[in-house]
């Protein structure tokens, strides 16, 4: 079964969270099941993992048979392509990637090319080339100050990522960083995501939101409610944009994009819910006579 057809896609940073029993999966489902129970639910999840591994062939051909064909999957390009010493000497690498990923067609779409602070404006002509050649479609996510300026090194990123349409992946850590916790999770999560200004852009039909948010679920609503408008101006604008939801460890990262729906839904009357999984009924104790 898929969810209902949606006007964006939405999801998070994996499907494999033993935690999302708690309140998403069967209480009895399996980590094999993971997958194909949260495509019931969300259309679309980041491809964190292939950043750090790429995966076996056998492992992309499960995916495609568990994904259905509206499904977006979001694959980072690996590392060793993103924070390489010149993007344009690992063109072949990125191609050998995006062939590993072929069986999933369409499901992977767009490509992501997560840059590190040290990828500055003195590296641009590296990313023009090799958006001109990868060939596929690709999202950028960069992290160094200048392009967060408002200065003429930002202006050029912009109008290099617009020519090609090219999205320029959001990310708004804004809700993370307003946490004091000293949870481990929680500093961990400060110490890995960038402290940047978020930058809203649509530079093409789908635009690509990364929301990093607070622990506790009801202290992410003032920084949800510019991003509830936010898509539903593309929505209402004809396009279909991406937002993807996080949490420090992510155990309640499905619930927090379950409650943007919820949000969305009462800024556009007529959106479909997500669909509920079902649940293990509760089997009542019984006492000794």
């Amino acid at each position: 079964m898929s969810p209902s057809p949606l006007p964006y896609h939405l999801g998070c940073p994996s499907w494999s969270e033993n935690a999302w029993r708690e309140y998403l999966y069967p209480v009895d489902s399996r980590s094999p099941q993971f997958l194909g129970l949260y495509c019931q639910v969300f259309n679309a999840v980041e491809g964190n993992t292939t950043f750090y591994a790429r995966p076996a062939p056998a492992t992309v051909e499960r995916w495609a048979q568990s994904m259905p064909a509206g499904f977006r999957f979001t694959a980072k390009f690996p590392r060793e392509v993103s924070h390489c010493d010149d993007l344009r000497q690992q063109l072949d690498s990125a191609a050998d990637f995006t062939r590993l990923l072929a069986p999933l067609g369409e499901r992977v779409s767009p490509y992501w090319l997560q840059l590190p602070a040290s990828f500055g404006p003195g590296r641009l002509a590296e990313l023009s080339q090799f958006l001109d050649d990868i060939g596929v479609p690709v999202a950028v996510e960069v992290r160094n100050d200048a392009f967060f300026a408002r200065g003429d090194e930002e202006r050029l990123l912009n109008r290099l990522l617009h020519a090609r349409g090219v999205e320029r992946i959001c990310l708004d850590s804004r809700a993370l960083f307003s946490c004091t916790s000293r949870s481990p999770e929680v500093l961990h999560a400060q110490s890995k995501k960038p402290k940047v200004p978020p930058r809203p852009a649509a530079f093409s039909q789908h635009p690509q939101v990364r929301f990093i948010g607070h622990p506790e679920l009801d202290a992410n609503d003032p920084f949800l409610t510019p991003w509830v408008d936010k898509i539903a101006e593309w929505i209402e604008q004809g396009r279909c944009p991406y937002m993807f939801l996080h949490t420090a460890d992510n155990r309640l990262a499905a619930a927090l994009a379950q409650r943007f729906h919820q949000r969305l839904m009462t800024r556009l009357p007529g959106l479909a819910a997500l669909p509920e999984l079902p649940r293990a009924p509760e089997v009542e104790q019984l006492g000794l006579l």
